[in-house]
């Protein structure tokens, strides 16, 4: 199904994203003619303790693997590196590089790094189930998330034999205020459609809600449309608010446009 420009006229949209980078969803959503209203539900910043993030690239070379699950992990991995005389495009000549999505691997391939390998679907569990070689005996390095993240990859290339070095490369928490403008909107009525990009939007979201409508906040978003990028985010809505109205596919910021283009509001 195809849709023209300014296919979310009229419509009023809260992205659930991170400080850092709102500006690309809003950009999107408002060239399809939706209004955008501030939610920023991830606060992005540096793990408590640079030192095994440190460590594990002192020894960079004795991997066989680097798998990147966030643009963020990208990002600082290579400003670490850099403060060693390294670069991701250095590295990857030598060591395979995996990418979870589509934006994780746009980052890298800016950065002139080589990507062995995008799983078919930008999830972690799609990693695990394509990933090109026999994992037994591999040398993989897992930069991620410090709290909150799954740990499926780690988990799984453990079970299958390989020997996995994963480190926190930056952290994620929750914002502590709501702009007054989506608050208003909120109370009043006016919003179509949240749209959230992570399980810790989610929580992070339902955090904030309690925190400016109280235990009644739930009455607040029964009218509104909820969107979900991917498979664990709509677990996390499922469990703290309700199942959402439309999943992306793909799970990315396109893929959740197309969702929210897809919904009926009649």
């Amino acid at each position: 199904m195809k849709y023209t420009k300014k296919a979310l006229t009229d419509k009023k949209i809260i992205i659930t994203r991170a400080q850092e980078q709102t500006s690309e969803a809003r950009e999107i959503f408002r060239e399809n003619g939706a209004e955008v209203f501030d939610l920023p539900s991830l606060v992005i910043g540096p793990p408590d303790d640079w030192t095994p993030l440190d460590d594990a690239l002192k020894k960079i070379f004795t991997f066989d693997w680097i798998i990147f699950s966030s643009a963020n992990g990208v990002r600082n991995v290579e400003d670490r590196l850099r403060g060693i005389g390294l670069s991701l495009s250095e590295i990857s000549k030598n060591i395979q590089i995996a990418a979870v999505g589509r934006k994780t691997a746009s980052l890298l391939a800016d950065m002139d790094a080589k990507i062995s390998f995008v799983p078919p679907s930008f999830v972690a569990d799609s990693l695990v189930e394509y990933f090109p070689q026999n994992q037994k005996g591999l040398r993989l390095f897992i930069p991620r998330v410090q709290t909150g993240g799954r740990s499926i990859l780690s988990d799984s290339f453990k079970l299958k034999g390989a020997e996995v070095t994963e480190v926190a490369a930056y952290e994620s928490s929750c914002p502590k205020d709501i702009p007054q403008k989506t608050i208003e909107a909120l109370k009043s009525g006016q919003i179509d459609i949240i749209a959230f990009t992570s399980g810790k939007t989610v929580i992070n979201t339902v955090s904030l809600f309690t925190k400016y409508f109280g235990e009644n906040w739930l009455k607040f978003v029964e009218k509104i449309k909820l969107v979900s990028i991917g498979p664990q985010t709509t677990i996390r809505c499922k469990n703290l608010i309700r199942t959402p109205d439309k999943e992306a596919v793909p799970h990315d910021l396109e893929g959740l446009l197309q969702a929210c283009l897809e919904l009926n509001f009649n």
